[in-house]
């Protein structure tokens, strides 16, 4: 689904992923894959997240689901109409599904994902127009910051591996 960027939509755009890449160094010194998430309405943050499946033994507890959780209990509504998610990465199938649900209106990511991306990366979810919910993508969005936190990640890692 196209969408439309105006200069101040683009600021906003980037305000919120810089809050989410705030979220992303969270996670990365919790030892997690760093990635980071916010839902926002009506220019507010009301969401946040940040990856937290090796800390929970819990591989749904993305920094996607997270914050869904977070903005569904704050809105006391599992319906998240009106909504915006941003991402550090494209998000995978399991979020994606979770997004719909949801009835989200729009997802911004920044890092593109070609493992498992579900936003055009490996699949494009959202792009199917037979589904009862349509949202709005927008990716690589301050991408660069982003790729870099998961290029530091993992470069350490396999350095201390060896």
């Amino acid at each position: 689904m196209s969408y439309q960027m105006n200069p101040q939509s683009q600021m906003a755009d980037e305000r919120f992923m810089s809050e989410a890449l705030v979220l992303a160094r969270q996670a990365q010194e919790a030892g997690e894959v760093p990635i980071g998430a916010v839902v926002v309405r009506d220019g507010e943050v009301i969401g946040r997240g940040y990856n937290r499946p090796i800390s929970t033994c819990d591989p749904t507890a993305h920094a996607e689901i997270i914050a869904l959780r977070d903005a569904a209990q704050r809105l006391k509504n599992y319906r998240l109409t009106g909504c915006e998610l941003f991402v550090t990465l494209e998000p995978c199938a399991m979020c994606i599904g979770a997004i719909l649900h949801a009835r989200l209106a729009r997802v911004v990511f920044g890092a593109a994902d070609p493992k498992t991306g579900a936003c055009g990366g490996v699949v494009d979810l959202l792009a199917n127009d037979t589904l009862n919910h349509q949202t709005v993508v927008r990716g690589e969005v301050m991408a660069e910051a982003a790729s870099d936190l998961l290029r530091s990640f993992f470069g350490e890692r396999r350095r201390s591996a060896n």
